[in-house]
């Protein structure tokens, strides 16, 4: 979940720019820029500029389409951007769904959240980056003591309802 101070898929081929300067539609690229002008001016729980998440996240991942997903995967659920956005521009479907698999809804058991998760190969592969992400030592050492325990807990939780442990998921990050 995103502290924000101000509001704001593709396939392995596409990861080129249209030309002109801009994205290519659906690519990579288009993926970073979107994420970036929709979380500009949200920072995280550290202070540090809300984007650096997402891309820390992408860099634990390997394919396009999880990198894709990497970056977009708190676009929905922090930001105005929705999943009908995410397909006007050019996301494939897999990319789509995977988004929206990891969107967090309002309410929501998180049980219920982590099966939806683990019941999409792509947004299993890139929720455990984020639980690597998240989870960081150093990242952690960095929070109050009991939020830090607190997160370490859900992120614990986290991992084992994707029939994980937490250290798994740090050493494959």
């Amino acid at each position: 979940m995103t502290d924000t101070t101000a509001p704001s898929g593709a396939g392995p081929e596409q990861d080129d720019t249209a030309g002109q300067g801009s994205p290519a539609a659906g690519s990579l690229a288009a993926a970073i820029a979107l994420a970036q002008a929709a979380h500009a001016g949200q920072v995280d729980k550290l202070g540090v500029a809300y984007i650096e998440h997402p891309l820390g996240v992408m860099s634990l991942v390997n394919t396009v389409p999880e990198k894709t997903v990497a970056v977009l995967h708190d676009v929905v659920e922090d930001t105005p951007i929705t999943l009908d956005d995410l397909r006007a521009q050019g996301f494939d479907e897999p990319v789509v769904r995977a988004v929206d698999a990891l969107t967090k809804r309002a309410g929501e058991p998180l049980a219920e959240s982590m099966a939806r998760v683990a019941a999409d190969p792509l947004a299993l592969v890139v929720k455990h980056a984020d639980l690597a992400h998240n989870a960081n030592p150093v990242r952690q050492a960095a929070l109050p003591p009991e939020m830090s325990r607190r997160l370490t807990a859900k992120y614990t939780e986290s991992a084992r309802l994707l029939g994980t442990t937490l250290a798994a998921v740090l050493d494959r990050g």
